[in-house]
This record gives structure tokens, sequence and C-alpha cells, in this order.
């Protein structure tokens, strides 16, 4: 009898309140402590049969794969047919290997026929691609594929490039996930120009009637104040002054990044911090009209003097 936190056994005892309750293996019941009360019986281990007491061998013992991955083209779920040995460790023999080996070059060719199959390998490792060289979350990728797989159902990607089409997908997951990461970082990380990769965007957007929540310009600051060297005190201005500037709706319809630029330049001026505009605009990637822009709304809007 050992005390667990077994999910089948409650959490108290429902005849003297104890929460002390202990997991019987061999009898498969759930006993109280406290007054012996059997709380359950008849219990079913849902655990492996098999014990395991390092990494590695649990690693060796387990017989599940990784759980379903919609970022890999065949979700991770396909069957590979292994060459060299059997399902209990043994040497195959020479012949076998050799049969194996045929059948698994068919298997790869037959699994690789369909279009789509292509289609999907080609994409997921374009997306692989852009999330390593944007460093783009795990979460992010994921909800990238499955908005390529949504439009690669309905039909959008034919007559489109596939690299297009991902990379407006993963701007998308980005907007959606509120990752502060421009339209320009990933077309310029793509292979496909901006221009286009906007169009593929607002298709998507539009035909598989994705509603986008509003960019928040908060989440672009710390980004560009670690480019351009700002201190933290200066952050958190930025910051505040941004907020009190979306209260006021001052912010809408506005680039994010630019008001993000212009909140820094107001916070660096009013902290006494040296900072131009033309090392905020490079830091920002926008235009120094931009900042000039923004900060003359933001100034007159909040009423601030600097």
């Amino acid at each position: 009898m050992q005390r667990s936190d077994y999910t089948q056994c409650p959490v108290k005892c429902p005849e003297c309140g104890s929460s002390d309750i202990v997991y019987d293996e061999e009898t498969g019941e759930c006993v109280c402590t406290r007054c012996g009360l059997v709380v359950r019986e008849v219990m079913f281990d849902q655990g492996p049969e098999w014990r395991a007491l390092t990494l590695e061998e649990k690693a060796k013992k387990r017989r599940v794969g990784a759980p379903t991955d919609y970022s890999r083209y065949d979700k991770g779920l396909s069957t590979m047919i292994r060459v060299d040995q059997d399902a209990f460790g043994h040497k195959l023999p020479i012949e076998t290997q050799h049969q194996m080996w045929r059948l698994r070059r068919w298997h790869i060719r037959s699994r690789m026929h369909a279009s789509e199959s292509r289609n999907l390998l080609h994409a997921m490792n374009e997306l692989e691609r852009l999330a390593d060289k944007l460093h783009i979350s795990s979460s992010v990728k994921e909800m990238a594929a499955v908005i390529y797989r949504k439009a690669l159902d309905q039909d959008l990607v034919r007559g489109r490039s596939i690299a297009g089409i991902i990379a407006a997908a993963l701007y998308a997951a980005v907007r959606f996930t509120k990752t502060p990461k421009t339209l320009k970082e990933i077309a310029e990380a793509s292979t496909r120009d901006e221009k286009e990769v906007a169009r593929d965007y607002r298709m998507l957007i539009r035909r598989l009637g994705i509603r986008m929540p509003i960019d928040d310009p908060v989440g672009y600051v710390s980004k560009i104040a670690e480019r351009a060297g700002i201190s933290g005190d200066t952050i958190g201005l930025a910051v505040r002054i941004l907020r009190e500037a979306q209260k006021k709706r001052i912010t809408t319809g506005k680039d994010p990044s630019g008001l993000a630029a212009a909140a820094l330049y107001i916070a660096c001026q009013m902290k006494g911090e040296k900072m131009t505009q033309k090392e905020l605009a490079q830091a920002a990637e926008v235009t120094e009209v931009t900042i000039r822009n923004r900060k003359g709304e933001l100034v007159e809007g909040l009423n601030l003097k600097i």
C-alpha cells in the first residue's frame, strides 16, 4: 500500500473527511488511513504494465510515439518499416533485410505519390525553415500548419505559391496569438515578396472566416527597446503612455510598430535619455516620418509636456 496521487482516488474520505488516502496496488483499493474506510475498490491501473527505473529504460520500453503534430506533413503518424531487426530486437537475416528494404522503398514511393502529400511535405518544410529563422514557438507553428491545412482542404492553394500561402498562414498565426512579428519580417524570411504575402494573407482571412484580434502596440515595445538599447524605466513609461492612448482610442487604425517607436521616443525625451528618431526608426523598421506623425498624435491626444 502506498501514498499516491492516483487519479481515480477521491480527494477526501466521505466518512471522516480526511485527505490522507492511500492506494493499494495489489487489491486496487483506495483506503483512508484515519478511519480505515475502503473509499473505492476494484479499480483498474491505467498505467503501463512494465517498470522503468531510468529515462533511457522508459524510452526503450515505451510503445507509443509522440502526439499528433500538425506541423509535420504526415502529422507524425506515418509507419516506418524497420529493416535491421524485428519487434523483439532480434537481427533479421540478410534475405529478410533485403525484402524489408524493398518494402520500405515502395512504401515511401506510394506515400508520396499523392499530390496533396507532396504539397504538404513542401509546405511543412518551408514552415519549419521560417519558424527556425524567425524563432517562432511551436504553438504558433502548429496554428500556422492548421491554417494551411484548412486552406488546402478548401482548394485555396491551387494556382498560388506554396511558399506565399505558408508565409501568409504563419503571419495569420502570429497576428492571432499576438506574437510581435511584423509582415515585413516574415516576408524577408520567406522567398516571396511582401506584397504577395499580404495579398495571400487577406485571402486566407476572408475565405476561412478568421476573426483577427486588434494588434497591441505594447507587445512591440520590448523588442524595439532591446534593439535600441533603451533602459527599463523608459520602457515602463512608454508602456504607460500606450495604455493611456488605448483608453482614449488614439491608437485605433495605426501601425503598432510606429506607435511603439513613438511612445519610446517620447519616453526617452521625458526621461532625458539620448535617442534619435533615426535610431528608433531603424530598430522598429519604420520611417522617421511615421515616428514624428505618431509622436504628434500622442502628445496632442494625451496633453503631454516634453
